[in-house]
């Protein structure tokens, strides 16, 4: 490290400009008086002594002032830095829960510079998902998020979890017992993934996940545009190519749900146990009529490429197939466009 980068880190510590040219003066000499500091510096002797002080004071350097003239030393640079750490340690729990008290919204795009932070936001968005969330991560680094995964389950969450990069011993299916609603696994190395409520996203390098010291960025984003775009890469380039490992059991009907790719999968699963099911949903034409309706009638059939045997189209369909007295329609979710009708709001009852 060359003396400017030197002098500009030890002014991250708050030392001025003269304060830092004094340090490094009085290091160089070891032990050295007022007089021959002020020397070197440039500046006066008097200041010399009220820079010393206040040295002292930060732990720098030890001013002797019972003798005549006043001596400087030095202090241990191990002994400065462990002064510096204690005086970090401190101020950590601080500043901790004031950054916990002014947590800033989510920009639209927000470059994310490292590993740390990248699953502090992958956490933070786990934990406030409301209805579904779609998540590839690691094997090895489950465990990062896996309190958050699991609270979020238990709030009825719908959550997609590819598990990636898993070793060629296989797969622990406990280790997602109770944090995922269903996981598919994969023994390559893909991006890691998040998107929450088709509203917030985060996709972060390989190579940012596996190591802290990396130039790579992440990117966190809140953009509604965006994130079912994300979310159709997602069950269109990974989810469908990954084992299914793991499923866990449909919800009690009758249920309300949140999300509408939670109402086809419980759906399926039902009916493929011979549980006959009705529907009653809130929905609009697809063909553009504002107009809101109730319909009601038994599920029959659905198209998801949720689980195993996949029976859509393209990634992203996912509809439910219902009998009404004057024929069959189709049912889909927001922003739907094939199905006839798009649901708001969906309620499961068996029949």
């Amino acid at each position: 490290m060359n003396d400017l980068t030197l002098s500009e880190q030890l002014r991250h510590f708050g030392l001025s400009e003269k304060e830092v040219d004094t340090y490094l003066a009085i290091l160089e000499q070891g032990e050295a008086t007022a007089s021959e500091i002020a020397d070197v510096t440039g500046v006066s002797k008097r200041y010399v002594y009220s820079i010393s002080e206040a040295l002292e004071d930060r732990g720098f350097v030890d001013v002797d002032d019972h003798v005549v003239p006043t001596k400087i030393w030095a202090r241990p640079p191990e002994e400065v830095m462990a002064t510096l750490t204690d005086e970090l340690a401190v101020m950590e729990p601080a500043l901790s829960e004031r950054y916990s008290r002014t947590e800033r919204d989510v920009q639209q795009f927000d470059v994310v510079k490292s590993r740390v932070t990248v699953v502090k936001r992958i956490a933070e968005f786990i934990s406030a998902a409301d209805s579904e969330l779609t998540l590839s991560v690691p094997s090895e680094h489950l465990t990062e998020v896996r309190d958050e995964l699991q609270e979020a389950v238990e709030r009825g969450v719908l959550a997609l979890v590819l598990v990636n990069d898993t070793p060629p011993s296989g797969f622990d299916i406990e280790e997602v017992d109770g944090v995922a609603t269903v996981v598919r696994t994969w023994e390559h190395a893909t991006p890691l993934i998040l998107t929450v409520d088709q509203q917030y996203g985060v996709v972060a390098p390989v190579e940012m996940v596996a190591r802290s010291n990396t130039d790579q960025r992440a990117i966190a984003f809140a953009q509604q545009q965006i994130v079912p775009v994300l979310v159709g890469s997602f069950m269109g380039n990974y989810w469908s190519m990954a084992d299914e490992v793991y499923i866990a059991e449909p919800r009690s009907l009758p249920a309300e749900y949140r999300s509408f790719r939670h109402a086809v999968l419980d759906a399926t699963l039902h009916l493929r146990d011979n549980r006959p099911i009705t529907v009653e949903a809130t929905v609009t034409p697809s063909s553009g009529d504002p107009d809101h309706k109730t319909l009601t009638g038994t599920v029959v059939d659905t198209y998801q490429g949720l689980i195993e045997p996949m029976t859509n189209d393209f990634p992203v369909q996912n509809t439910l197939v219902v009998e009404l007295e004057g024929g069959r329609v189709t049912v889909g979710g927001p922003g739907s466009f094939l199905e006839e009708y798009e649901a708001s709001k969906i309620t499961l009852t068996p029949q």
